[in-house]
């Protein structure tokens, strides 16, 4: 039995219908809604701009190496979201502009990558959506080992097989398959609620009356 080098069946996936329900959902609402501590900060949008969403199909690879990446292009459904735990590690790259163009062309949904990319210049010139935590040129090795369709750990963020993977240029958050549709209807209330705030602001008529209310209820003094 291989340990830590092995491909692994996917037994569960977010429906598309889910997907594109949340596709209407800026991250910061879902953030919100999972209580401001989920996600993760470090991985920025390399591409040039845009929302990524999908189930995620995960690999944890030795950091430096892609051997399981590519793997998992191969296996990957559309839109499915390559999600990587490379160990955070930002010496070597783990995609390039050749990888990006065979996922895409495959139907990928996008990259999410814990270490480094090269072909920065491509990426970012195109709409293809790669996350990723840094930039290097120097290239991948291809020995393994690595595991695909496992739990993995994105900058301390857990992500599950078949979770929900949502990302747009405010960050990148995994969305639990067993709670995606309640944070879902949660985060539709949260969007509603935050269109009718901007409504009002620009009406002039902006209900400001919480600020008072909260110092009161936390202390705060006016003092002449």
């Amino acid at each position: 039995m291989a340990i830590g080098f092995a491909i692994h069946k996917a037994k569960r996936k977010v429906s598309p219908d889910l997907v594109a329900r949340f596709r209407t959902l800026p991250v910061a609402n879902i953030s919100d809604v999972m209580s401001r501590i989920a996600g993760t900060n470090r991985l920025r949008p390399m591409h040039g701009g845009g929302w990524l969403g999908g189930p995620a199909l995960t690999v944890k690879t030795r950091p430096g190496d892609n051997l399981m990446v590519h793997k998992a292009i191969d296996l990957a459904q559309p839109g499915d979201v390559i999600v990587v735990d490379a160990g955070g590690v930002l010496v070597n790259a783990i995609i390039g502009e050749i990888m990006s163009t065979l996922a895409e062309k495959k139907g990928v949904a996008g990259f999410v990558i814990d270490g480094s990319i090269r072909d920065a210049g491509a990426i970012r010139a195109g709409s293809f959506p790669v996350f990723a935590a840094g930039v290097a040129h120097r290239g991948p090795y291809k020995d393994g080992p690595g595991e695909i369709n496992c739990a993995i750990s994105i900058d301390g963020m857990i992500v599950e097989p078949g979770d929900l993977i949502v990302a747009d240029d405010d960050g990148v958050l995994c969305v639990p398959y067993d709670q995606a549709e309640e944070i879902c209807k949660q985060t539709e209330a949260k969007k509603a609620s935050e269109e009718k705030a901007i409504q009002q602001i620009l009406a002039g008529t902006p209900d400001r009356r919480w600020v008072d209310e909260t110092l009161a209820r936390l202390g705060c003094e006016v003092r002449d």
